[in-house]
């Protein structure tokens, strides 16, 4: 095990990604810029670092993302509009997509190459402390907690790097990197092997990660050795799977459910389910989903 009294800062958002799965929606929009209800993906997920008490948001992105860079910036025009028609609700949204205290930071990946590369461009503004890793694409509705604020706790106790993982079903471990674990207390687990997407004859359980990973810097330096793995991609599974020859690795069962926004039909369940939870829209969105649901009238 390492000690470190350094606290999770710093997150890294891979978002250089082309989300081919999502055209023509993705052809000028980013996938992670996608709305579910009214807010874009990555917005979920940085209100769950900044949740977690993440400070510094460090986007590796693509020469096609700068809307997201926009997201997080400031429209003067648009509040000061706002400000004047005497809006006062929508002006505090517009002001708190980035809360106060947090900065952001973007980095070109110029080649996609992977997501250990992604993560590996981060190096140098992460530097030598624990930080995390969050994948948009995973929506995940903390039921008392974010998810990275329950592995951020975890991390806290045991100063070791942390997975964040569900069980799929056997027949889609090859979308995954899957983790075979000895368990160690309630939700947490010691990783003994960890495999990049295997065939479901292959897989060692099937335990996924999924999207959320706090690691120590020593990752960085596995990176820059690893290479080329699943897909002719540099992966993070195969640098995690060579950290844990030199320090402890943990897995995390994260609290609450977990929306594969990659997929459509994820995307879709996420929209509904969000939205029958949503404040403003919850009542009548209900009503309307129970009446599209009741069998069509018999006619006579």
């Amino acid at each position: 095990m390492v000690k470190s009294n350094k606290n999770v800062r710093k997150a890294v958002f891979p978002v250089a990604g082309m989300g081919t799965r999502f055209l023509p929606a993705t052809k000028a929009n980013p996938k992670e810029m996608l709305t579910v209800v009214d807010k874009p993906l990555i917005q979920y997920a940085v209100e769950e670092a900044v949740a977690a008490g993440i400070e510094q948001l460090i986007f590796v992105t693509s020469s096609s993302k700068r809307s997201i860079e926009d997201h997080f910036d400031k429209n003067y025009e648009l509040e000061a509009e706002l400000e004047r028609k005497g809006k006062k609700e929508l002006l505090a949204l517009v002001r708190d997509v980035l809360p106060d205290g947090v900065s952001c930071v973007y980095i070109r990946q110029a080649e996609a190459l992977g997501l250990g590369h992604a993560v590996l461009c981060a190096k140098d503004v992460v530097g030598n402390e624990p930080f995390a890793v969050i994948l948009a694409d995973d929506l995940i509705d903390g039921e008392d907690a974010g998810a990275l604020a329950q592995m951020v706790e975890v991390y806290d106790y045991r100063h070791s790097s942390v997975l964040g993982v569900e069980y799929v079903p056997q027949e889609e471990t090859y979308k995954y990197g899957i983790v075979d674990i000895k368990d160690q207390g309630e939700r947490v687990g010691h990783v003994r092997a960890i495999v990049e997407k295997p065939n479901p004859e292959e897989a060692p359980s099937n335990l996924a990660v999924v999207g959320r990973y706090i690691l120590t810097p020593k990752i960085f330096e596995l990176l820059e050795s690893t290479p080329k793995g699943a897909g002719g991609e540099y992966q993070l599974t195969d640098a995690i799977a060579s950290l844990m020859n030199e320090q402890q690795v943990l897995t995390y069962t994260f609290r609450g459910p977990r929306y594969d926004c990659g997929s459509k039909l994820g995307y879709l369940k996420a929209s509904v389910e969000l939205g029958i939870k949503h404040p403003e829209l919850k009542k009548e969105f209900l009503e309307y989903l129970q009446s599209y649901c009741l069998p069509a009238p018999v006619e006579k």
